[in-house]
């Protein structure tokens, strides 16, 4: 493909012809697609240049035509044109649900889709496992919202958590995910598809989900805006799960604004999830958070512990921070005791929660798949197809593991949480009054490897400390070093992502770091 063709895709002129041979409607000629924000095409809905229906076919075109180089996307909603012509008919009614009516969205392949599409986090295991009966909460507030579901992304499978020795975005089901920046990186994982999907603008926006780092490493990684929520604020009912103390789903979009209003649709109380109880403390439009003053006056701690590990990525986070004092924050340095201690009680509590999580998943499920121990079976049956890059230790670890009353996963989750919390962001909040704390959220990316798996060099881990305490992180584009990618966090108390998303915004806007992927310049 050469690159006029290409851009054929992104911005259709009159009269222009796609490449698979379908014209372009007349409501779509001269949009760019790639990159538009969600705002900008909810304008153009409004005011009718296009629909919702126009926008799903381009969608469509682009990931036939683009996403062969990146296998972001496992399967493309087959409903999804009818669901965008009828979100169309209501809009012409005068019903218009929100801002994401008729915007496409993109869903990790561990959400629950009651549709003809298969929900497997992309295990040839659960290729025949039934339909699942409804569909999870968040997608169930998506479809509310008016988001049309457009496909679901592809993943580390199981969520990366089969083997130690897995490389970041291979699933069974999909293959090897790539980032979309320089094609023979990692995209990292486990929500690999989805940040390479929305990276490509291969759809508007997209949810990821995370136990530890698998929102923010692949955002960080494919250049976009991550928000990994309070654990409470999004419901996890309906997921495929590794771990009910760390999971949440978030949303994974181009820019901050975006992510906000994904937020905001998404957030709720679940009956069928007790935690989310707690989202009564989030609040009902995070949008009026972006705040291009929101810098003005916080107080942000620099945890330097992440510092050290790559000399370009300090250089490159020294020219950040000094941003951020540029726009009126005050920047202080911050240091956790006892830093990092917490990694073998996490792993403890992560194969306890996985096996007892898993297996009640499965079991309300239905179909051949009733147990880890199946899925173990499965793969050992199917090795040719299923290990031939890498085997399932963690699978088989976490199987040796007793109930949720082993004295050994209490007192392993009261100390992952004690030292993440209490001892973790919390002290270093406290201790120096401050709005936030901000670290690098990622070294440059490492090459794929099938052989010998993710070997990452200099690798900065700076997402675990949220991850594990359940408190909020988001990561925003802040360069690149030799054209990858490169994002910075910045994480809170408990159900501060207002505050949040205030730095995150304002930084945002005064830096401007993203710029969409030239790949197809240089691998196509």
């Amino acid at each position: 493909m050469r690159r006029r063709e290409f851009m054929s895709l992104g911005a259709v002129g009159a009269g222009s012809v796609l490449l698979n041979g379908k014209q372009i409607s007349a409501q779509v000629r001269n949009m760019d697609i790639e990159e538009m924000s969600v705002a900008t095409m909810s304008a153009g809905l409004a005011s009718g240049r296009f629909t919702s229906a126009d926008l799903v076919s381009t969608y469509s075109t682009r990931i036939a035509e683009i996403d062969k180089k990146i296998h972001s996307i496992i399967e493309v909603n087959p409903d999804a044109p009818a669901i965008a012509a009828q979100l169309d008919a209501e809009r012409k009614a005068g019903k218009v649900r929100g801002p994401l009516h008729g915007i496409p969205v993109v869903i990790k392949d561990n959400i629950d889709t009651a549709d003809k599409m298969k929900t497997t986090a992309g295990s040839l295991a659960m290729l025949n496992a039934p339909t699942p009966k409804q569909d999870a909460f968040i997608v169930k507030k998506l479809r509310e919202a008016g988001a049309v579901i457009l496909a679901k992304t592809n993943l580390s499978e199981w969520a990366n958590f089969r083997s130690g020795q897995s490389s970041s975005g291979w699933s069974g089901r999909g293959g090897q995910c790539r980032n979309p920046y320089i094609l023979d990186r990692s995209p990292c994982g486990s929500s690999s598809g989805t940040g390479a999907a929305i990276a490509a603008s291969l759809a508007a926006i997209g949810i990821g989900t995370e136990t530890d780092g698998s929102i923010v490493c692949p955002s960080s990684i494919n250049g976009i805006v991550g928000i990994k929520p309070t654990l409470g604020l999004v419901s996890r009912s309906g997921i495929i799960p590794i771990a009910h103390s760390q999971d949440t789903a978030g949303p994974m979009c181009r820019t901050v604004a975006d992510a906000a209003a994904v937020l905001s649709a998404i957030v709720g109380t679940d009956q069928t999830d007790a935690i989310t109880s707690q989202a009564s403390k989030g609040v009902a439009d995070y949008t009026e958070f972006l705040k291009k003053d929101g810098l003005k006056g916080k107080k942000i701690g620099v945890l330097r512990q992440y510092f050290g590990t790559n000399e370009r990525l300090d250089t490159l986070m020294e020219s950040q921070l000094q941003a951020l004092t540029e726009g009126g924050a005050t920047v202080v340095d911050v240091a956790i005791p006892n830093f990092g201690k917490f990694g073998d009680a996490e792993f403890e509590v992560l194969l306890y929660e996985f096996k007892a999580d898993l297996n009640k998943y499965l079991a309300r499920r239905g179909g051949p798949m009733k147990s880890l121990s199946d899925l173990i079976k499965f793969n050992e049956a199917n090795a040719d197809k299923e290990m031939r890059y890498f085997g399932q230790d963690i699978f088989e670890k976490a199987e040796e593991k007793g109930d949720l009353e082993t004295r050994a996963y209490r007192l392993a989750l009261l100390q992952s949480k004690v030292l993440t919390q209490d001892q973790g962001i919390d002290l270093a909040m406290d201790k120096d009054k401050l709005d936030a704390v901000v670290a690098p959220s990622n070294s440059p990316s490492w090459l794929i490897d099938l052989v010998s798996g993710d070997s990452p060099t200099q690798y900065v881990g700076s997402s675990s400390y949220p991850a594990v305490s359940g408190y909020p992180n988001i990561t925003v584009p802040a360069g690149f070093i030799a054209d990858l990618p490169i994002g910075i966090s910045f994480m809170g108390k408990a159900f501060s992502e207002p505050t949040l998303i205030e730095i995150a915004y304002s930084y945002e806007q005064m830096t401007n770091a993203r710029r969409k992927p030239g790949f197809l310049e240089t691998y196509v």
